[in-house]
C-alpha cells in the first residue's frame, strides 16, 4: 500500500513520491518500461505534473527517460551501488567534519540528536520501517548542518539509489544497532567540535553499511534490483 500523499505538496511532488514509492515497492519493477499516460492514469492525474516529476526521478538516477517511448525503470546492480556509497562516503563525511567546525548548540543539533533517538526506539520496538525513516533523516539532517549547498544537492540525488537498495535488503540484514552507535558517535564527536573524529567516525560508518549492503545483494544474487 503507498504511503499517504501530503497535500501540501504540488502536484508534480505528490507525483514524485507515489513514483518513488511504486519503485521501492518494486510495483515498478527494474527493466520495465512504461507511458507517461499510463502512469497518470495509475496515480489519477494529469499528465503534466507526471512529467514534470520523472525528470525529477531521472536527475537522481531511478528512471529514464526515452522520447517517444515513455520512461524506464532503471535497474541497479551490486557495483551501481558501491559506486553510489563511494562518493557519499566522501560527501557525508565531508559534511560531518565541517558540521564539527560550526561550533552548533544543542538546540540547533535538536534535529540530529531526535533522529537518533527514533533509531533507538525503532530498534527496541523492532520496527524496521520506523529505523530506515529515522535514519533517513538523521542523514539529510547531517549533510544539511555540514552547510554545503552543492554537496547538499548531489547528496539528495545519490541517496534515492541507497534508500531503494536498502528496501530491499532491509529485513535480510542484522539488527542495525551497530549503525545507531556510528550515529551517536559521530553526533558526539560534532557536538564536542572535534572535526578529525566526526569525519573518521562517519567514513567507518558508510564503509561498513556499503560492504554490508553489497554483500547482501552479491549473497542473494540480486544483480538487478
Amino acid at each position: 500500500m503507498n504511503k499517504p500523499i501530503q497535500k501540501n505538496l504540488s502536484n508534480s511532488q505528490r507525483a514524485a513520491g507515489a513514483l518513488r514509492d511504486l519503485i521501492f515497492s518494486g510495483e515498478l519493477s527494474a527493466g520495465s518500461d512504461h507511458l507517461e499516460s499510463e502512469l497518470a492514469v495509475r496515480l489519477g492525474m494529469s499528465r503534466t505534473p507526471v512529467r514534470e516529476a520523472v525528470l525529477v526521478l531521472e536527475s537522481q538516477g531511478l528512471l529514464e527517460v526515452r522520447p517517444r517511448k515513455g520512461v524506464r525503470i532503471l535497474p541497479i546492480s551490486p557495483d551501481d551501488m558501491r559506486e553510489v556509497y563511494e562518493v557519499l562516503t566522501v560527501l557525508e563525511s565531508l559534511a560531518a567534519t565541517n558540521a564539527a567546525t560550526a561550533n552548533y548548540s544543542d538546540d540547533q543539533l535538536a534535529a540530529l540528536n531526535n533522529a537518533i533517538e527514533q533509531m533507538d526506539a525503532a530498534i527496541q520496538q523492532d520496527d524496521r520501517l520506523a529505523w530506515a525513516k529515522a535514519d533517513d533523516q538523521f542523514h539529510r539532517e547531517l549533510v544539511r548542518l555540514g552547510g554545503n549547498k552543492r554537496v547538499i544537492e548531489i547528496a539528495e540525488r545519490m541517496s534515492d539509489q541507497v534508500r531503494r537498495a536498502r528496501a530491499v535488503t532491509l529485513f535480510m540484514r542484522p539488527k542495525p544497532t551497530k549503525s545507531n552507535e556510528d550515529h551517536r558517535a559521530v553526533f558526539n564527536a560534532i557536538r564536542n567540535g572535534n572535526p578529525e573524529e566526526a569525519g573518521d567516525r562517519h567514513r567507518q560508518h558508510r564503509e561498513h553499511a556499503k560492504d554490508e549492503l553489497v554483500g547482501l545483494l552479491t549473497k542473494f544474487r540480486l544483480s538487478r534490483i
